[in-house]
């Protein structure tokens, strides 16, 4: 089983943090291709960089799926998902998605956690898109950005388990997503002092997408797009009827 795994942000250093983490995750049940996005933000925290990353990602899409038995679209905010699912001739996971629905089970209400201040409103708009605003008891965001976490995430642990635990006390979440690539792997440090379930959202997304390779979907049913100054692989994945 062969998993594309896209980074559509421009920082080979979070594709590399987050690839492993998965990588620990599947052991041997899978193959891990992980790209980054070739062009755009270093990192996302606004909606002009989410933009462009969900074109990065089709790129990355175009130029890296085939062979692949499923996308994961590892990026918290999921930029790009649906048009990727549109055009995929696998299925495709975003990681946000994934998370979110995870924290849902069995009707929880959840909230999220991640870096940089743009998210809260980014990140709620996404989960009413979902069906799930009623469920969410807000976004806690702290200073750092994802990428700065990444590189010094010992410095950003006590905000992080802070804002969980506020999730909890006053908000009255019932779990906590600790969300984006770049924070892989710290959920289960922060866990012990927070008194709800917190959620690794890349753990999430990999649970997903595993599922999602071995039951298979049907393809996008998109129309054939002339386009002008895409990539050659893009273009001709979306030339396709």
């Amino acid at each position: 089983m062969r998993i594309l795994l896209i980074n559509p942000n421009t920082m080979a250093s979070v594709t590399d943090l987050v690839a492993d983490h998965v990588r620990g995750l599947v052991g041997g049940s899978a193959e891990i291709m992980a790209v980054t996005g070739r062009f755009g933000a270093r990192y996302i925290a606004s909606r002009a960089a989410a933009a462009i990353a969900g074109h990065a990602a089709l790129d990355a899409l175009a130029e890296h799926v085939a062979g692949a038995d499923a996308v994961y679209l590892a990026c918290f905010g999921d930029p790009g998902l649906a048009a990727l699912r549109e055009v995929s001739p696998v299925p495709v996971v975003g990681m946000a998605e994934a998370a979110c629905r995870a924290a849902f089970a069995d009707g929880r209400r959840f909230a999220i956690v991640t870096g940089g201040a743009l998210w809260g409103p980014m990140l709620t708009e996404f989960v009413a898109a979902l069906g799930l605003g009623r469920y969410l008891t807000g976004v806690r965001t702290v200073a750092p950005t994802g990428a700065e976490i990444a590189a010094d995430p010992d410095a950003a642990l006590g905000g992080l388990a802070a804002a969980c635990r506020a999730c909890a006390e006053a908000d009255g979440a019932e779990a906590v997503i600790l969300g984006g690539a770049a924070l892989a792997g710290l959920a289960a440090r922060i866990q012990p002092t927070v008194p709800v379930p917190v959620l690794c959202s890349v753990e999430a997304g990999t649970r997903t997408v595993l599922a999602a390779a071995r039951d298979g979907a049907a393809r996008g049913e998109a129309p054939a797009l002339a386009s002008l100054g895409l990539s050659p692989a893009l273009a001709a994945l979306l030339a396709k009827p």
